[in-house]
């Protein structure tokens, strides 16, 4: 998927009002995945998404943290300076587009590195 198209769907789904927005919030969302996922997985999952989004998937980081999915829509909210509630609008757009991105196989194995509960922020059933 190309950059501008990876952008206006999670524009249209997040019903933002520029690209701009869509694409900082994408960073935003990207880069605390980043944490939660080995760095293997988020080197693979890098390769599939257009750059420079990609980039927020290699920002070097250490060893994956372990932590919920409250925690995850509290850091995405810290990022973009918004209440978790608002992260949750925002993830959902930006996650649901990185699952249109990257197909169901590479879906499907991101999805095994996090605990069942995150498949919600993706627009997916658990598992």
């Amino acid at each position: 998927m190309r950059l501008e198209e990876f952008l206006d769907r999670v524009r249209d789904r997040g019903e933002y009002r520029s690209l701009d927005e869509a694409e900082k919030v994408s960073w935003a969302v990207l880069w605390v995945l980043a944490s939660r996922v080995g760095p293997q997985e988020a080197e693979d999952l890098a390769s599939q998404l257009p750059a420079p989004l990609n980039e927020a998937l290699r920002l070097e980081r250490g060893r994956p943290e372990d932590f919920d999915q409250q925690e995850f829509l509290r850091r995405v909210a810290q990022q973009i300076s918004a209440r978790p509630r608002t992260a949750q609008w925002d993830v959902g757009a930006v996650l649901s587009t990185v699952a249109d991105a990257v197909g169901g196989e590479r879906f499907d194995h991101l999805c095994e590195e996090l605990p069942s509960r995150y498949a919600d922020l993706f627009g997916a059933r658990e598992r």
